[in-house]
């Protein structure tokens, strides 16, 4: 057995291909999302890499925003690239030929997939992939870290499903919101619509605004893709107040009880542990929020060691 693990970022996210022995010569190793987990992890021992992610279809050899990288490993191709603003099932598809590349460029033949926010709806979408295709590839674990299983509140916001009032007057989270809107009005693809709880659990509740549901949930259509494997969901709550539990408490932008898979079924996620550590959804609330890195989720000592022990103990 050959085996490595695969960190998957999330939605609107830039993040290179990098391998157990090459990474970007500038900026960050890893990109903004990964370099933390992805050194914690070598440094445990395990081959480790990431998945190549950008905003919008295509290759990614750099990232010249905040924190970004450069100089890295030989971009892959745009069919193997998450569109990190586009449809989940795209990504999924892109990233099971990613994970098949590293079945035969680099025989693996298993892996433990650990995916921050929509990474790891993304991660789900691959496995389906592999496993309607009939790949020899074993996917041995899945840690999802941050990941709306049932929606990010601030994206229930965008699409009029969620009130503002529903952040009982606190900034941080009418920011999240807000900024949520601008975002799906200029650069999603799909993610979106899609990282709603109308689109992913299809239902409203509690301060909903347009009472319209959809017929079939996209989890309801996962339904034994996690049958056989070991599932572990962490999710932040550092803002909290009292309130509704679609809301409260929160890491930034995904509600507790979603990061957690509180209301999956158990026809979708039959068997999972779940952790709550006191952390923000990622660096970039970290830095809006003048709050040192190692407070979010993907930059945090306990959050990577409970990472290994979710690879290491399933």
């Amino acid at each position: 057995m050959n085996r490595a693990v695969v960190i998957v970022s999330g939605g609107a996210a830039v993040s290179p291909f990098t391998t157990p022995d090459s990474a970007c010569g500038e900026g960050l190793a890893a990109g903004n999302t990964d370099t933390f987990l992805r050194k914690g992890l070598l440094a445990a021992g395990y081959q480790v890499f990431t998945s190549p992610a950008r905003i919008g279809a295509g290759e990614v050899a750099e990232d010249p925003g905040w924190q970004g990288f450069a100089n890295g490993p030989t971009p892959l191709p745009a069919d193997m690239t998450v569109n990190a603003v586009g449809e989940i099932d795209t990504a999924g598809a892109n990233l099971a030929r990613f994970l098949g590349h590293l079945e035969t460029e680099y025989n693996i033949t298993t892996v433990d997939i650990v995916g921050h926010s929509m990474g790891g709806l993304f991660s789900r979408a691959a496995i389906r992939v592999l496993q309607e295709s009939k790949s020899t590839l074993q996917v041995r674990t899945l840690t999802t870290i941050g990941t709306p299983w049932t929606g990010a509140f601030a994206a229930d916001f965008a699409h009029g499903d969620l009130a503002l009032a529903a952040c009982n007057g606190d900034p941080a989270c009418e920011a999240a919101m807000t900024g949520a809107k601008t975002l799906d009005a200029t650069d999603s693809e799909g993610a979106g619509k899609q990282v709603t709880q109308r689109y992913l659990a299809g239902e409203t509740d509690g301060l909903g605004i347009d009472g319209n549901q959809q017929s079939t949930a996209w989890n309801d259509l996962q339904q034994r893709v996690l049958a056989n494997i070991p599932v572990v969901t962490i999710g932040g709550n550092h803002f909290d107040k009292p309130g509704m539990s679609r809301v409260w408490p929160h890491d930034g932008l995904v509600a507790l009880q979603s990061a957690l898979a509180d209301n999956v079924a158990t026809e979708v996620l039959p068997q999972h542990r779940s952790l709550t550590f006191p952390n923000v959804h990622s660096i970039f609330f970290s830095h809006a929020l003048d709050l040192p890195w190692n407070l979010a989720l993907t930059w945090n000592p306990l959050v990577l060691e409970a990472v290994i022990e979710a690879i290491e103990h399933p």
